[in-house]
């Protein structure tokens, strides 16, 4: 299977920015680059099997076909859709934050 296109919306793309400049505050620059080679891997491993997301908040929230890759270096959560020609990723969030409520108050159906 071909790889498909990965595009991030801008609340994605405004949660990597701020994980990233949290590392960079912390003094851990190390751990940034660490962070967006972990990123890297995952969109890769998405666009590749697009299928193999965990759908936990597809149910609990009502939102189909919504699903989530974990990072696995890093405690970070991709929210993604698949559609036939890319993978649209809603957020890219702590583990540790109030998933539900993060999704809900984005904009689900908003511009890229």
């Amino acid at each position: 299977m071909k790889a498909q296109r990965v595009i991030p919306r801008a609340l994605a793309n405004q949660d990597v920015e701020d994980a990233i400049d949290y590392y960079l505050a912390q003094q851990a620059e190390q751990a940034a680059l660490g962070f967006i080679d972990d990123l890297q891997a995952a969109y890769a491993h998405i666009a590749r099997h697009p299928a193999s997301g965990l759908s936990r908040y597809t149910h609990e929230l009502d939102l189909p076909g919504l699903l989530y890759w974990p990072l696995s270096r890093y405690p970070f959560l991709v929210f993604y859709a698949r559609h036939d020609d890319h993978i649209d990723v809603w957020r890219v969030l702590h583990a540790m934050r109030d998933i539900p409520a993060s999704l809900t108050e984005s904009p689900a159906h908003g511009s890229t």
